[in-house]
């Protein structure tokens, strides 16, 4: 473990702050496209309302990053915890960047591509994570089953507008 409580609270503050730094990136796409191109997007049934969203991938990201603690304070020092957060930091610039496919290029086709290698990315994230920490793993499944809900709606848009 850690060498103090205070060095917990300031890595727990890091890892969930790193996440939502990924959040804000694809805020900085996702926000000036949602009033005007994905607003004229035919859209699917299931279809959330918008700001659902928002709540959702910050609860998320919160999640993500105090699983990402509980594998860093295991010990970078150990291969396993440097190779699953070398994963987990794969899949978050991945998280990050459908949201330039999709939103900033405005287009569907590129996010479907970009969300379906995420997925991959986050079973591996996921896959690795459980060997350090059981915990750890378990925090990514909300995030998995929304990736996995959001690849649908993407599939979806995809579908209807092209």
């Amino acid at each position: 473990m850690l060498k103090g409580k205070g060095t917990d609270i300031s890595r727990l503050i890091i890892a969930v702050l790193v996440c939502q730094a990924a959040g804000l990136i694809g805020a900085f796409f996702t926000r000036p496209a949602i009033s005007t191109w994905y607003a004229e997007l035919i859209k699917p049934r299931f279809t959330p309302p918008d700001w659902v969203f928002g709540p959702v991938w910050i609860s998320l990201y919160i999640l993500m990053g105090i699983a990402a603690f509980l594998v860093w304070s295991r010990g970078f020092h150990h291969q396993v915890v440097r190779r699953a957060l070398a994963i987990f930091g794969v899949q978050l610039g991945l998280n990050a960047l459908w949201s330039f496919l999709f939103f900033g290029l405005r287009s569907p086709l590129a996010g479907l591509i970009g969300i379906s290698v995420l997925g991959i990315a986050i079973i591996f994230t996921v896959r690795s994570f459980l060997q350090v920490s059981r915990t750890a793993g378990l925090l990514l499944i909300p995030y998995f089953l929304w990736v996995s809900f959001a690849s649908g709606l993407n599939l979806s848009i995809w579908w209807l507008n092209c």
